[in-house]
């Protein structure tokens, strides 16, 4: 249980330190990439995101009593991890958006390894 605490404690850490800075950059990236033209998509991605990060912290204080959220955790890594390595294989993406794609499946393999550890003790 010590693992699943850590792990979803620094996970959902790390997330806040990497998303919430997205909300203030859109003048940044319609300078670098133009203009955004789905201005709600952009935020819309970004807060979802924020949100799950607050839901890692959740299960980090209570990993038993939240453990089946730890496999909506690996869904939620997973649904931007595997997308992003199928778009750098199309050369859609830079290698830039492929490193955080590689951290959020390592961290989905993390949360996998955690929902195991927890798991109840038979009785």
């Amino acid at each position: 249980m010590k693992v699943a605490k850590g792990v979803f404690t620094l996970a959902g850490i790390y997330g806040l330190i990497v998303m919430l800075p997205l909300l203030f950059q859109e003048g940044a990236i319609t300078r670098a990439e133009g203009a955004l033209t789905r201005p709600e998509d952009y935020y819309g991605f970004v807060g979802a995101a924020v949100v799950f990060q607050l839901l890692f912290l959740l299960i980090g204080r209570d990993p038993m009593r939240f453990r089946p959220a730890m496999i909506v955790g690996v869904l939620e890594k997973l649904s931007f991890g595997v997308p992003v390595w199928l778009l750098y294989a199309q050369g859609r993406v830079q290698g830039a958006v492929l490193v955080f794609a590689s951290i959020d499946l390592f961290l989905g393999a993390l949360f996998a390894v955690s929902y195991v550890r927890t798991q109840p003790a038979k009785g």
